[in-house]
């Protein structure tokens, strides 16, 4: 008898805990799927979830904003009606995910950020151009997968208009892009509403060869492309050029914006998911580049260079020896051979490697004069591989120097270990898509600094590539935020970059005006890096003897995404359960 009482106790005692576990589970897919819906070229880029390759939301809106809003606040609602005490360990990080992201992306809705709804870097247009370029995340295999992109495409000229209506609000609000950045944005509308060989007709030439049905999708390419997507187009150029350039503003930084000290500190809080002030991480830049100015000192010193700093590395990559390369297969294939050594290291970091290859292929030549060389993760469905996207301007003046350590950040081990191994992971969809910049940059310049362990680093000019790439994400720590916080001119900013990293004007030029662009986002890399670095020193003091490497990577790598502040707690965590 006493045996039954204690079991129906125990029983009674786990209906609130299953339910507990159930509402969380169910939750965490609504949101997957909510989000996803409303953000569904986000799906497209992060999942490869084919539910969503065919749809485009205007998410510039007003009310699409008022869709986010009340999505957020449902979420954080359903949050608050589960009891966090029949959770477990894993299930509570769930929920803390769940909660970040729906407080934090509502605290950027204060801001609006829909009235400026295009820049050089990522605009939806450029993007929608480039994966008509076969190259992107859109997957263009299928007549099936055709037809999803030109409904998508066939959305573009709504999203456009309400651009234009935003713009212009955003000249009665003085809200506006800074001249330098809309002007890059006019030379690629210019490009994208090109009559001939305009870049979205790209796509007509991936149809498989389906006979009469793949002639109907090409006709189907061409007219939309003529009688929707130019027109629009043009129309955008055209208010852009005579409208809106003429009175856009001749600042550089956020904060000359109306509210816009608190958008940038908003801004800082997201991308670093830390409580950072601006002030702090000004100073945390300085210091940075001064540790990193002294070891690139050393390495000069190996080249027998007498020139300043700045000369020296304007200058150390016309070295015959460092540019070897006459074209873009060439330099391609340099860094599949670099990638193949690389792969036959990393056992001795990481207890696993992701299933899903890493490919390596060159970015979009739509946007290679802006863009950056980046990581494309795989599609969930194994249709896609992760892709490392290099971008190469003039092969013949592309150095030696970097490209181990570059390799190490977009490649492997770094945002193809940290992403493509997130999306194997068991656990609920939304957390095996999430990104926060601070941990999957901050992973990235961490990756770079591991070449030493793995051999990579041997001589002096993969030395001072990796250096020289350090030095650059400590600068971005200087200029985001005097940009954007301190009062700093893009002139002033474009001296200081070629003051300390010896770009010459053109490349100067595109990054200031990347930070321009993209306010806070450059913050992540070093803030997520040092964070990375101070947790691994954490646990080998903590451990001793017991430490090992791929442990501590395991940690970092095995739950996903997390803000920095949950990552600190899971190695704690980690640390408490390994004591002796």
């Amino acid at each position: 008898m006493r045996a039954r009482w204690i079991a129906a106790l125990l029983f009674a005692a786990a209906l609130p805990a299953a339910a507990a576990n159930a509402h969380l589970a169910t939750l965490a897919e609504r949101y997957y799927d909510g989000y996803y819906a409303l953000f569904p070229v986000e799906a497209t880029e992060n999942t490869g979830d084919p539910r969503f390759e065919a749809r485009l939301e205007i998410d510039i809106a007003p009310a699409h904003r008022q869709r986010q809003r009340a999505f957020y606040n449902a979420t954080l609602r359903e949050l608050d009606a589960i009891d966090t005490r029949a959770l477990t360990p894993d299930e509570g990080t769930t929920r803390a995910l769940l909660a970040y992201e729906a407080r934090s992306r509502l605290a950027l809705l204060r801001f609006p950020s829909h009235l400026l709804p295009l820049q050089q870097m990522d605009s939806l247009p450029s993007q929608l151009a480039e994966y008509a370029s076969g190259n992107a995340a859109q997957p263009l295999q299928t007549l099936a997968q055709h037809e999803h992109f030109l409904q998508r495409l066939q959305g573009l000229p709504a999203w456009v208009d309400q651009a234009i209506v935003n713009m212009r609000q955003g000249l009665a609000r003085g809200i506006t892009q800074p001249r330098p950045i809309m002007e890059r944005v006019l030379r690629q509308l210019e490009a994208l509403a090109a009559a001939e060989a305009n870049p979205f007709l790209q796509a007509a030439a991936r149809l498989p060869d389906a006979g009469p049905e793949s002639e109907r999708l090409r006709a189907r390419y061409a007219r939309t492309v003529k009688e929707q997507i130019r027109p629009a187009l043009l129309r955008l150029r055209a208010f852009v050029a005579e409208s809106y350039l003429p009175r856009c503003r001749d600042t550089a930084g956020l904060s000359d914006l109306p509210d816009g000290a608190a958008w940038y500190r908003a801004l800082v809080r997201a991308r670093t998911t830390t409580d950072l002030s601006v002030a702090d991480i000004h100073a945390l830049g300085l210091r940075e580049v001064a540790r990193i100015q002294r070891e690139i000192a050393a390495v000069q010193a190996e080249f027998g260079d007498i020139r300043s700093q700045s000369d020296f590395l304007a200058h150390v990559g016309e070295r015959p020896e460092l540019r070897p390369f006459k074209t873009e297969a060439e330099v391609l294939a340099a860094y599949a051979a670099l990638n193949r050594d690389i792969e036959t290291r990393l056992p001795r970091l990481f207890h696993h490697a992701p299933k899903a290859r890493l490919e390596i292929r060159p970015v979009d030549p739509l946007r290679a004069a802006t863009a950056s060389d980046a990581y494309t993760p795989p599609a969930q469905d194994g249709s896609r591989p992760g892709v490392f996207n290099v971008v190469v301007l003039k092969a013949a003046d592309y150095p030696t120097p970097g490209m181990a350590s570059l390799l190490l950040h977009e490649g492997q081990p770094g945002h193809h270990y940290q992403m493509a191994s997130q999306q194997e992971l068991d656990l609920p969809r939304f957390r095996r898509f999430l990104w926060y910049g601070a941990y999957g940059e901050g992973w990235g310049l961490y990756a770079e600094s591991l070449g030493g362990e793995l051999g990579v680093y041997g001589d002096r000019a993969a030395r001072l590539g990796r250096l020289t790439n350090e030095l650059h994400r400590a600068v971005r720590l200087v200029l985001d935020t005097g940009l954007h916080a301190m009062g700093w001119t893009r002139e002033q900013g474009l001296r200081y970059e070629r003051e300390v990293e010896g770009y010459d004007e053109a490349e100067a030029r595109r990054y200031v005006e990347r930070y321009m662009a993209w306010p806070a986002q450059a913050l992540a890399y070093k803030i997520g890096e040092l964070r990375i670095l101070a947790l691994r020193e954490k646990a080998r003091t903590a451990l001793g003897p017991r430490f090992d490497m791929r442990d501590f990577h395991a940690q970092v790598l095995d739950a996903g995404a997390l803000p920095l502040s949950l990552l600190e707690r899971r190695i704690d965590d980690w640390l408490k359960e390994s004591r002796p």
